[in-house]
């Protein structure tokens, strides 16, 4: 039987950050990480030559905890272009965003994406999305998102063939019913910096807040069984067990609700599934997002990740990425890599035919819903009161940052309270 001070169950970018910032407060702690490599939701695989991120991600510049804790010059990051190239009525439009590419500007404006009058208003919400400081955000009066976009006064054809693929593929929801306090803090990001990549991948990121951390302060492979929050006492599987002073539980909301068997019900998950496809020809020549403007077909977005980062595929090779809300079945998996390809064709010819598939990944808890910015405040004090802490992106806004800052805000709360013994 061990007993480190602090024990943190969950070695994704949260329970990551919370070590790092319980280090520079002079408290160490054991990180349990239950399979084979820390990250968590944000791990890259390695096939055929390729980096396959799982899930399309990104991480936006702008945000301000990534700002502080990740080194973004060792991370070598590569920018997409600022703005999309949508499909509408049968041919792709370049959206791009003429602040930041002024020579776009004219282009933009004869645009058939948006009216002249989606155009300003669209100006108007970025300006609005800036002001302030982004704790001002939170406080903000709050709605869903699509209810934000129509009392903005777009146009409903705006909303379907911009937003709902865009921020769909943001918030993993094609309705828009996420919380306007996420919809402020993620277009507030997008205005004011860059969506980025990390070179050779996504799993960068963990990686590197883990070689912040003494080597023994992690071990992988260990999972947990069972968490008493009257003894602190965590048993892991061999029957191995482990008393601490402070548990974070930085795991999954769903594990946790079964580990400190909470009776209410976790929040609800949204799901996505990501095709990855070999190519000898990039389907299009832009580094920037690809959106289904037309909505119908089963793609949502897709990019060409080798333009972005050319070290994420062979010489002579391209990567693309397609991403459907949802998740598939087993048994359902071919004939909704049949329809994308299918949809792809459709876009971009016969020669889609020639594409390689390399890996599929459908993932069920890939992002939390966001129907509200705010702690769950009775779980929050339940566990605090008991020596247990929850951490993770459910807490916050369901995002990177959100991760980042529920870390930090678990370690400052923990520090406060062993402070008090």
């Amino acid at each position: 039987m061990s007993s480190p001070q602090v024990v943190i169950i969950g070695g994704g970018v949260a329970g990551l950050s919370c070590a790092r910032h319980l280090l520079d407060q002079g408290v160490s702690s054991l990180i349990l990480e239950s399979s084979e490599a820390v990250g968590g939701r944000i791990r890259t695989d390695q096939v055929d030559g390729f980096s396959l991120d799982r899930g399309f991600q990104i991480l936006l510049t702008a945000y301000p905890e990534a700002s502080k804790l990740l080194d973004f010059e060792a991370l070598q990051l590569r920018n997409y272009e600022p703005g999309a190239l949508i499909r509408y009525q049968g041919k792709f439009h370049q959206f791009v965003d003429p602040v930041r590419r002024p020579r776009k500007l004219l282009s933009t404006l004869r645009s058939p994406i948006a009216t002249f009058g989606d155009k300003l208003r669209l100006a108007r919400l970025k300006l609005k999305s800036c002001r302030g400081a982004i704790q001002d955000l939170y406080f903000r009066p709050e709605t869903t998102t699509l209810q934000r976009l129509n009392s903005e006064g777009f146009s409903s054809g705006f909303i379907d063939r911009f937003f709902k693929p865009f921020l769909g593929g943001v918030f993993l929801e094609p309705e828009l019913a996420t919380s306007t306090r996420k919809f402020d803090l993620v277009f507030r990001m997008f205005s004011s910096g860059d969506a980025a990549v990390p070179a050779g991948g996504m799993e960068a990121i963990p990686r590197q807040l883990a070689s912040g951390l003494p080597s023994e302060s992690i071990r992988v492979n260990a999972q947990v069984k069972s968490v008493d929050p009257e003894t602190n006492t965590i048993e892991l599987a061999g029957s191995e067990t482990i008393v601490a002073s402070r548990i974070v539980m930085a795991c999954p909301e769903h594990v946790a609700h079964r580990l400190l068997e909470f009776e209410s019900a976790p929040l609800e998950s949204h799901g996505v599934t990501c095709f990855y496809f070999a190519a000898d020809v990039s389907p299009v020549e832009q580094p920037m997002l690809i959106l289904n403007g037309e909505g119908v077909g089963p793609i949502n977005n897709m990019s060409v990740p080798s333009l972005v980062d050319r070290r994420c595929a062979p010489d002579g090779k391209s990567l693309i990425s397609i991403s459907c809300l949802g998740v598939v079945e087993n048994n359902a998996e071919g004939q909704l890599r049949r329809e994308v390809i299918d949809q792809a064709k459709n876009w971009f010819g016969t020669s889609v035919g020639d594409w390689k598939h390399l890996k599929t990944y459908s993932i069920p808890y890939a992002l939390p819903r966001s129907n509200s910015a705010f702690f769950h405040r009775e779980k929050f004090e339940y566990t605090r009161r008991s020596g247990v802490f929850l951490c993770g992106d459910y807490l916050e806004t369901a995002s990177l940052e959100g991760a980042l800052l529920s870390g930090r805000m678990t370690a400052e709360h923990l520090v406060e309270s062993l402070a008090t013994e």
